[in-house]
């Protein structure tokens, strides 16, 4: 998909093109100008000639059930991202999107990270995976739509936050796709920078870190940039952040057999997670190197610590493992 050039034709019509233009791409969701049917034939012509609305991506559903199916988007530049549609009961859809194609951080679980880097993403790119999964959704006929999206893909959003705030804003307009910023989550491994300015922009987005470890020199072995940003830093800024906004936050925590998942560790994490407006997210690890997940008994023992210490707990349902939706495995695997 190409809109450089959108603009530019569209300032020689009259200006009531541009919000038919808008209801088109952004609501109906349309793949083909020709579906455009209130747009005059010349200028059909002339954006199919010069604004293509493809998107090349190909698709992968899951083995085991038809609650995730993942995509590999090739970018104008061949560069390949990421996106997952996770389906729930009640057509619950949630779509969480990459910010970067590859990502510079390496930590050690990431099947991303062992990808290596190779830029950030443009807002309109980030925009193109929710296009894409709303078009995927229009061809079953079902009417139904994306109701969540989550920034956990791909990269770190907030090494790119400028872009990635500018996608959140469009996908939130009402003219445009109308996706409520408190349906929007966004992850982040703890980039204090970005987390002050997202405390700042008044948009009831939600906030997760990822934060995997309860010390500072394991969370430094797993996590690199860690190293920047202490526990002791991160934490005051998450409660800067929330005394500010007063929303809640949510710690991830991948559970990671021997690793991170012990009696020891449970209670150490929850000695700097007994506070207001925090809560633990625990998530079975989807195996993507020499890391294995926690047995499911370690992990309902680990939140059994966590909650008769007074911390909010839940266990984040797994869909993705039949569709290696682990960011970085799919692309990972066709690369080979």
């Amino acid at each position: 998909m190409n809109l450089e050039k959108l603009n530019d034709i569209l300032k020689t019509e009259p200006k009531f093109r541009y919000a038919q233009v808008n209801k088109a791409l952004w609501q109906e969701h349309i793949s083909s100008w020709e579906e455009a049917s209130s747009l005059p034939k010349a200028l059909r012509e002339k954006l199919m000639a010069e604004c293509p609305l493809e998107i090349n991506a190909e698709t992968f559903k899951s083995k085991t059930g038809p609650k995730s199916v993942k995509a590999l988007i090739t970018l104008n530049d061949e560069e390949i991202i990421e996106t997952v549609l996770i389906r729930q009961k009640e057509a619950r859809n949630t779509v969480c999107v990459s910010s970067q194609v590859g990502c510079p951080l390496g930590c050690a679980f990431c099947a991303t990270g062992m990808g290596g880097f190779s830029r950030s993403l443009s807002s309109e790119e980030i925009v193109e995976q929710v296009l894409f999964w709303e078009r995927f959704l229009k061809t079953e006929g079902k009417g139904e739509k994306i109701g969540n999206l989550v920034f956990m893909g791909m990269g770190e959003p907030f090494l790119n936050y400028n872009e990635f705030i500018k996608a959140v804003k469009f996908l939130n307009n009402e003219e445009t796709f109308n996706i409520g910023a408190r349906r929007m989550s966004v992850s982040t491994v703890g980039i204090t920078e970005g987390i002050k300015r997202l405390a700042g922009e008044q948009l009831q987005i939600n906030l997760a870190i990822s934060l995997h470890a309860a010390y500072d020199d394991l969370r430094q072995s797993l996590m690199p940039i860690a190293k920047k940003y202490s526990l002791h830093d991160l934490l005051r800024t998450v409660d800067s952040y929330i005394t500010k906004t007063g929303r809640r936050v949510m710690f991830e925590y991948l559970m990671i057999k021997n690793v991170n998942d012990s009696e020891k560790d449970a209670l150490e994490l929850s000695s700097i997670m007994k506070k207001p407006l925090y809560m633990v997210n625990l998530i079975p690890y989807n195996a993507t190197g020499k890391f294995r997940p926690s047995d499911r008994d370690r992990i309902d023992a680990f939140k059994k610590i966590l909650e008769d210490n007074g911390v909010p707990t839940t266990i984040r349902l797994s869909f993705g493992s039949g569709i290696d939706a682990a960011c970085g495995q799919l692309k990972g695997k066709r690369k080979k």
